[in-house]
């Protein structure tokens, strides 16, 4: 797609809109509404989000510079323009948290009891503790390199912690450069210091010192005979994205396994973030070394990874923190849970009589999917399983049942996507031990991505074969489910069961299906539908009927679904866009987009679900399924959407999307210039995500 075709100034930037979002995830923490632990919850994400922007989405901008590449984006700046208001945005927000960290954070955590000590701050008897504890656990770890024309600067791995120093052997100018990597997956970010060193009665109090402040504090005991001049720590972020030639690969998976060590040996330094006081000349040596430019040099305030604040999340102070263990079984499968309901077919004979929409986590994960996907496994009419798989969690459940099912003796066929980006490890040893256990395992169509989260359950009853289903907007993975909301149905369907069946034969390359009767499939037919949906309501509102659609997605990036939807509000087309993430659409524009209002719900649960509503001349279409409304989703990837025509869950679904229009506490909203705000009106009193708890 050509994008000479697009006036730039109708887009907003993919990776400054990416930005805003987690600029929201940032200012969301430092709200006075959230617990103290919920802000770290916050914080740690934004550093999180933060690090993988830069792996990914930055390193590929500076891998275009150094090419010379000049290719512009779809709002017209070039990658170098890019980088440079990127480094600019991503300071200013860094700066913000560290600030907000080493103020207001640490006050209400001192506050409630939680103390991150520093090592000066300590009595003699408390220090005597730490260095003894220094000495036991953490002193046998480490590993001092210098460097030296024997000893050349050592590989410095991705997001790790680590220590540079200066000292001196004795000798007059003979100063030597030493790096030590920081063991915190060992050992952890914080240490507790027992309440009895610190001579505190309270059982709620915790009292923690950095390992780092820990290791500087007893640094020359490291060095004897020596003496350490100065000291400073540091972090790098490099290019994590596979290189992955597909194509040429004959075996996918051992394929992504060598991409994956390339991967841990690392690519190229994207960012280096030093604490603000490094030492000049620990500065200039690092720079030298790693081969990095100024722009991509971060001076932090506060501890470096913000994202191990996760870390003191676990801390056993529920008072702390919104209780987040929610969710009830839904209504309709409750009565699985009775000892009065006997044999595997309960959950079938369900099915069998209605549909059922899912809601996650507010309907429980457990109770639902894999319930549905366990009892197949054990009942001895089922006869196949089909799944694909995308992110499963590392203790997954449903993986559990899947083997079980072959073992069982059931057709077991997983769909296993080895190049879902930071899961692929994972997913290569599910793959492994799935195959172990006689599942036949599969790795999509090559050149594309299987998004798509659908289940497939045949059953033989009373001679004849039933197919039961489960379509979803979200992964299955048990830990996800339990703060993602997700949609997800299901159902017996004929049609949609006969889709299945075709778009799995696809995906195991025993099928050139492209043409569906009710599925919408990327890249074979999505688009053209999602094309035809907003161009009838176009219509309609041409002919003076009502148009209206309701979209809620993560991002909504693709510029040729943009510049419709723009043609739509000129029509008179009302939309509303619930978009949680990037949106390069400006709405409220005169003469461009005035019907069109875009939001974006920031809370405790990170929203997930894509659901498509159009009004269709009161004769409304709604769908649900794995796809945003990007070029990689429809057009790179194998999507599943599917129609949701049973009129109950149509209905609920419309009270849902309303419920998300209706918030005033969550919701931020986009104004004509791109800019968010927070929605607060006099009365907060509609909270989507509480309001849906409550229900």
């Amino acid at each position: 797609m050509n994008n000479k075709r697009f006036d730039q100034n109708k887009f907003i930037n993919r990776e400054l809109s990416w930005i805003d979002f987690n600029k929201r995830v940032l200012l969301t923490g430092m709200e006075k509404d959230y617990k103290v632990l919920d802000k770290i919850k916050f914080f740690s994400i934004f550093s999180n989000n933060l690090d993988e922007f830069f792996m990914v989405r930055v390193a590929s901008l500076k891998a275009q510079v150094e090419a010379g590449i000049r290719k512009k984006s779809i709002d017209g700046l070039t990658p170098k323009e890019q980088l440079k208001k990127i480094n600019k945005e991503v300071k200013n927000l860094t700066t913000l948290q560290e600030n907000f960290v080493n103020n207001e954070l640490k006050d209400e955590l001192r506050k409630k009891g939680i103390f991150i000590k520093q090592h000066r701050e300590l009595n003699e008897n408390q220090k005597n503790w730490c260095n003894n504890y220094f000495l036991s656990s953490i002193f046998p770890l480490l590993t001092p390199l210098v460097v030296d024309p024997a000893h050349p600067f050592p590989f410095i791995s991705n997001l790790s912690l680590n220590l540079a120093a200066l000292i001196n052997d004795g000798e007059e100018s003979k100063n030597q450069f030493v790096r030590i990597k920081i063991p915190t997956k060992n050992i952890g970010r914080f240490i507790l210091i027992p309440n009895e060193i610190i001579e505190n009665d309270d059982e709620k109090n915790h009292f923690f010192i950095t390992v780092e402040d820990l290791i500087g504090n007893n640094i020359n005991s490291l060095f004897n005979g020596m003496e350490c001049l100065n000291y400073s720590f540091f972090r790098v972020t490099r290019d994590a994205d596979l290189e992955l030639k597909e194509l040429e690969a004959d075996d996918l998976l051992l394929a992504v396994e060598q991409s994956l060590q390339k991967r841990r040996l690392g690519g190229d330094v994207v960012r280096l973030e030093v604490e603000e006081n490094i030492p000049n000349n620990i500065l200039k040596l690092l720079i030298e070394s790693i081969e990095i430019t100024e722009e991509y040099i971060y001076f932090c305030k506060s501890l470096l990874g913000l994202d191990d604040l996760n870390y003191l999340t676990k801390i056993n102070r529920e008072d702390l923190k919104k209780n987040l263990l929610i969710g009830e079984t839904h209504p309709l499968l409750k009565s699985l849970d009775s000892p009065k309901v006997q044999n595997f077919n309960s959950i079938f004979s369900i099915l069998r009589k209605q549909n059922i929409l899912l809601h996650h986590p507010y309907d429980l994960f457990k109770t639902s999917v894999e319930e549905f996907i366990n009892k197949a496994a054990d009942d001895p009419l089922v006869l196949a399983i089909k799944i694909t798989l995308y992110r499963v969690s590392k203790d997954s459940p449903i993986i559990e049942a899947l083997m079980r099912a072959a073992e069982n003796g059931k057709e077991v066929m997983t769909l296993v996507e080895l190049k879902a980006r930071f899961d692929e490890d994972n997913n290569i040893q599910w793959a492994k031990q799935l195959e172990q256990a006689g599942v036949h395992v599969v790795y999509g169509i090559l050149g594309f991505k299987t998004h798509t989260k659908i289940a497939l359950v045949v059953r033989k009853e009373k001679g004849r074969l039933r197919n039961y289903f489960h379509i979803g907007t979200g992964n299955y993975n048990s830990n996800t489910s339990r703060f993602y909301t997700d949609i997800g149905l299901l159902s017996t369907d004929p049609d949609i069961s006969s889709d299945l069946i075709e778009l799995f034969n696809y995906l195991s390359g025993f099928s050139k299906q492209k043409t569906y009767q009710k599925l919408l499939v990327s890249p074979t037919s999505l688009r053209k539908k999602f094309v035809f949906l907003i161009n009838r309501e176009i219509e309609n509102a041409k002919k003076g009927k009502k148009g209206e659609i309701i979209a809620k997605m993560n991002s909504l990036v693709d510029p040729e679904i943009i510049e419709l939807l723009y043609l739509a509000s000129q029509a008179g087309v009302k939309i509303h866009l619930i978009i949680r993430g990037i949106c390069c659409l400006y709405p409220q524009r005169r003469n461009l987009s005035e019907n069109i209002t875009v939001t974006s719900i920031i809370g405790h649960f990170l929203e997930h679900s894509r659901i498509f509503w159009f009004y269709n001349n009161n004769n409304t279409e709604v769908f649900i399924g794995s796809a945003d409304w990007m070029r990689r989703n429809l057009d790179r990837r194998i999507e599943a959407v599917t129609p949701i025509e049973d009129l109950k869950l149509k209905s609920q679904l419309y009270d849902l999307l309303q419920t998300y229009i209706g918030d005033n506490y969550y919701s931020w909203i986009m104004n004509k210039d791109g800019i968010y705000q927070k929605k607060r009106e006099q009365s907060d009193s509609n909270r989507s995500q509480l309001d849906l708890i409550k229900d």
